[in-house]
């Protein structure tokens, strides 16, 4: 029988891999100081064993020894101009030299192992906290889309059963069934994303461009939320001109301006709600603009609202009840195409601005 790993094993061994980098920096930074008071040690010693070769030498001299025999023996001791014997400058010099030289070599070699101990407690530290975030994520993520899941899924048994055990009247019923069938497009919706995320995050996708014409990729778009737009009390209306045209994916295009008009759509629910596209064109490049009168959000988030399940929290409410899906899915295909997604907004409660840019399909001469 296999024994399996605990599902945070690899956060234990990288705990166990920081605590042992923090114990070895400890030990770079004793074997520092060690080796500090070691060469401290031996210069001491050093000196006092050349005051002790003066002595002896100064004892040769009372004895009548030959200077010239004096000189062999104690190499470092010189004859000063009174005739006193001393140590040589240059004996003091090279023990000085020496001792610096032992220093700043341990001191070097300390700080290079100290710089990569600390890079990889840094990197591994930073590695735990990103898992953390991640788990955190994808904790709500789960706990979101199980409750989406299960509003759809109940009011589809509702409506199921209430055709088995009862036949409704003809207007009841149509009610019924299309309720169902909003129940369906709205599972449809969530799984699509959730799929769709995965496959640009690990890059499997293959993208065929093509000349797409935005007014009417936008005006398709339009006309298929006009019915939730005007249940929810919002106004969505496109001004993108006819005959602007991108070098695309159709099904990117179509992804892409869904997941903003929706996210838009979802940020903006309420009486006198609006939503407009436009697009405007520099140069090589298009740039489309979905603007709304809804939520908003700080406008330091606006890079973070691109991240997976990532959703804003607007204090008492949320900004949407999406899956965190929507603008990290915009997010990808921009890559993908050659282009780029930008969110703006002054403040909570005063609008947003998303825009995507794409290469503009070449002319024909």
């Amino acid at each position: 029988m296999t024994a399996a790993f605990p599902a945070d094993s690899s956060r234990v061994i990288r705990v166990t891999l920081i605590g042992l980098l923090a114990f070895s920096v400890l030990q770079v930074c004793w074997w520092l100081v060690d080796q500090t008071h070691f060469a401290e040690g031996t210069t001491h010693q050093v000196r006092a064993l050349y005051t002790a070769d003066l002595t002896a030498a100064r004892r040769m001299e009372a004895l009548g020894v030959a200077p010239d025999q004096i000189a062999a023996t104690f190499p470092h001791i010189a004859r000063e101009a009174n005739g006193g014997l001393v140590i040589t400058p240059s004996a003091s010099e090279d023990l000085e030299a020496s001792r610096r030289s032992h220093i700043k070599r341990y001191t070097w070699e300390s700080g290079f192992f100290l710089v990569v101990l600390a890079a990889c407690i840094g990197v591994l530290w930073r590695g735990l906290r990103e898992e953390r975030e991640v788990r955190r994520q994808q904790d709500n993520f789960l706990a979101l889309v199980s409750h989406q899941f299960k509003t759809p899924l109940a009011s589809l048994r509702l409506s199921a059963e209430t055709f088995v055990k009862r036949q409704p009247p003809p207007d009841y019923a149509r009610e019924l069934s299309q309720r169902m069938i909003d129940d369906v497009v709205r599972l449809e919706s969530m799984v699509t994303k959730i799929l769709d995320s995965a496959r640009l995050e690990r890059g499997r996708v293959e993208f065929r461009k093509q000349r797409v014409d935005l007014a009417s990729a936008a005006g398709q778009i339009v006309t298929r939320l006009a019915e939730h737009s005007h249940q929810h009390g919002v106004v969505i209306e496109s001004t993108i001109p006819p005959g602007m045209t991108i070098a695309a994916d159709p099904i990117a295009v179509d992804t892409v301006l869904r997941n903003l008009l929706e996210n838009a759509l979802a940020a903006t629910s309420g009486e006198g709600g609006r939503i407009t596209v436009s697009a405007r064109n520099d140069d090589d490049e298009i740039e489309v603009i979905v603007d709304d009168t809804g939520v908003g959000f700080d406008p330091h988030d606006a890079r973070r609202l691109f991240d997976k399940f990532h959703r804003l929290d607007t204090g008492d409410r949320q900004s949407n009840g999406g899956t965190g899906l929507g603008l990290f899915i915009v997010d990808r295909i921009m890559h993908f195409e050659n282009g780029r997604a930008t969110a703006f907004s002054a403040g909570p409660g005063k609008g947003a601005t998303f825009s995507v840019i794409w290469p503009a399909a070449q002319t024909t001469p």
